[in-house]
């Protein structure tokens, strides 16, 4: 196994199909990546979001972003399960950003993620962004789909705490969802770590489809 380091990091993408998305996916790693490198513009774009929900995804979002530079969060109100149905709709709104926003690394969904939502938002990512590099995480659910990440990034405890302390401050709607428990943020993190030998016992991990080196 090596390891690798990123290049300056200017600006990053974040996608995330639901309020809490891109928090239980790649929170830690944000987290992480704006403690290394300052000056980094962030753009935090949630798809379904209303009401409880919206407000949560900017509260979180804040604690999240506190270390950007410049911090860009929208939250969309694209009904819930139902992305294939807006894919039109989805689609000029990815367009949108793909004309106006130049990432220098983009977090987004996995294309085999079972969840409709999800699938399409990755798939959506991908036509619009051609000539970047993407990373798509993993989000745990009932449907039991994760595959076997090829990318790791090694979390240090304080990181892992922060990252689930926040998930659970920020989403108080979501505490009576037998999934949504620390237990489960904190077993996938323990997982992945342990397949790329983590110092600190916790890593979260994602699919690497192209990389330019």
């Amino acid at each position: 196994m090596r390891t690798m380091s990123l290049g300056p990091l200017r600006t990053i993408l974040c996608l995330g199909a639901h309020a809490d998305d891109i928090e239980i996916g790649c929170g830690g790693t944000l987290l992480k990546l704006l403690a290394q490198h300052r000056g980094v513009a962030l753009h935090w774009i949630v798809f379904s979001g209303a009401g409880v929900r919206a407000e949560e995804a900017a509260a979180s979002a804040a604690q999240f972003l506190r270390d950007a530079e410049t911090r860009h969060v929208k939250i969309h109100s694209f009904r819930d399960s139902f992305f294939p149905a807006a894919w039109p709709e989805i689609k000029e709104v990815v367009a949108q950003l793909g004309s106006t926003v130049a990432p220098d690394l983009i977090f987004t969904h996995r294309r085999e993620d079972f969840h409709q939502d999800h699938r399409t938002l990755a798939e959506l990512t991908w036509c619009a962004f051609r000539n970047h590099q993407i990373l798509e995480y993993e989000i745990p659910k009932y449907e039991g789909d994760l595959g076997s990440p090829n990318l790791y990034v090694t979390l240090d405890e304080d990181v892992g705490r922060r990252k689930v302390d926040t998930l659970f401050d920020s989403f108080k709607s979501q505490h009576e969802k037998p999934w949504f428990c620390r237990e489960t943020f904190y077993a996938l993190m323990h997982l992945r770590g342990l397949e790329c030998n983590a110092p600190g016992k916790l890593a979260e991990a994602f699919h690497c489809r192209k990389m330019v080196m």
